[in-house]
């Protein structure tokens, strides 16, 4: 499932290469047609962020979706969890960084 934004632009890019129907739409670069696997893709992302203080690979994406889900349009532990195929929404918390203080940060809130 892609949003719109995703599917208009993936529509361009199919008419304008017209794959095959057995080619990868993420394929390897090595001449063979094959998808690309993680290692390769987390050894782009390492080099995409290179610069950037921190350790960055694939997971850093996966978190960052979640992270921008929750923040900028407040989508529940529970819906993360059921996405990232975890088994719990603590794990979710745990996943995503969530600490106790965030959590009993919620009780200074005023209502």
């Amino acid at each position: 499932m892609v949003n719109k934004t995703v599917y208009k632009v993936l529509q361009e890019y199919l008419e304008q290469v017209q794959p095959d129907v057995e080619d990868y739409l993420f394929k390897s670069r090595n001449g063979i047609n094959k998808p690309l696997d993680r290692s390769t893709v987390n050894k782009m992302v390492k080099e995409w962020t290179k610069g950037i203080k921190g350790n960055f690979g694939t997971h850093s994406l996966r978190k960052t979706f979640g992270f921008i889900q929750r923040t900028k349009y407040g989508i529940g532990f529970e819906v993360l969890c059921k996405r990232f195929g975890h088994s719990s929404p603590a794990i979710t918390m745990r996943y995503l960084g969530i600490d106790k203080g965030e959590v009993n940060g919620i009780l200074l809130n005023e209502i």
